[in-house]
């Protein structure tokens, strides 16, 4: 009945000095972007989604420190920009303006950037301000 095996982890098997050494994940990744030359951004979407996000950062800045609606529009107009592009982009060019399914993308980045500037545009001015 009492078995000493039974409770025992089993035994580690030899280590071969000849193995082969089993590359991870991140060293292929690592010696295939040297192979191809990565380029910064690697795709024409990369830097599209660059120049959105200066834009938006733009949009930003505006609105903080000058006329809100002038940001807002900024920030709008870079969203609409971005949904138009990823809607013309083909999927392997979008690089990170490729987040969702196509449509999905589109209707999002259009939607709130068509909601942005109808908002900054009909907003009424207050008294006081």
């Amino acid at each position: 009945m009492n078995d000493p095996a039974a409770g025992a982890e089993p035994p580690e098997p030899p280590v071969d000095p000849d193995e082969e050494h089993v590359p991870s994940v991140d060293e292929i990744a690592d010696e295939i972007a040297e192979e191809e030359g990565r380029r910064y951004p690697s795709t024409l979407g990369g830097l599209l989604y660059l120049g959105v996000l200066a834009a938006g950062a733009v949009g930003i800045a505006l609105a903080v420190l000058d006329d809100w609606r002038v940001g807002v529009s900024v920030l709008a107009g870079a969203m609409v920009a971005a949904a138009t592009m990823r809607l013309v982009l083909p999927a392997r060019d979008a690089g990170m303006l490729a987040v969702r399914h196509r449509l999905v993308d589109v209707l999002l980045l259009g939607g709130v950037g068509g909601l942005l500037l109808f908002l900054a545009r009909t907003i009424p001015n207050q008294p006081g301000l």
